[in-house]
This record gives C-alpha cells, structure tokens and sequence, in this order.
C-alpha cells in the first residue's frame, strides 16, 4: 500500500510558511511544500468568528514521518494551535510519487 500523504499547514503570513517549508524540505520530512498566499479563513477562535488573511502550504511526504512534520511545525508556528492536517494521495505520477519517497528518504 502507497504511504504518501498531503499535509496542509496554514500560517499567517509568506515569510512564515517560508520558514516552516524550508525546515520540512531541509530536514528531508517533506519533498516539496507548495506555498498558495492570500487565502482567508474564517474559523471560530476567543469566542466569535475570525476572518483572516492567510497562507496556506501543500507538503508532500509519506505517512511515517506525519507525527514529526507535527512536532517540527508546533516547533517553528507562531499560532498556538496551528493547522496540520494529513490526507492520503489516492493516486498520481508514478514518478513523481517515487521522487516523493525516495526525497524523503525511503
């Protein structure tokens, strides 16, 4: 069974998701991590509905190395309970989805 996996992270700002992307692809835990800006959330948070501006990333890893994409991220995010949501690839590019292990060390 094929283990790679899309983590979404938000942060609240590019220079942010920058730092946060270069540490994933530095540390071999993700292979690319795409940068989208200019999303807006609204999410409930303090006890009413925030409406903010923010950036999201798309990081492309495998499933054993989710839970320390999580810790590195809670590490390095300014937000107390950031984003981090894993989703399974159901399919695409064999080669890109052998360049996605092998980046990531398997």
């Amino acid at each position: 069974m094929a283990d790679e996996m899309v983590v979404l992270i938000t942060a609240g700002s590019e220079d942010e998701a920058a730092k946060i992307a270069r540490a994933l692809v530095d540390d071999r835990l993700a292979a690319c991590v795409n940068i989208l800006p200019g999303i807006r959330s609204l999410f409930f948070w303090d006890n009413k509905v925030q409406d903010e501006r923010e950036v999201l990333m798309i990081c492309k890893t495998r499933q054993p190395l989710i839970e320390k994409i999580i810790k590195r991220v809670k590490e390095l995010h300014s937000y107390t309970v950031p984003e981090i949501i894993a989703l399974p690839i159901a399919a695409g590019s064999a080669e890109y989805l052998g360049w996605v292990r092998e980046t990531t060390g398997e």
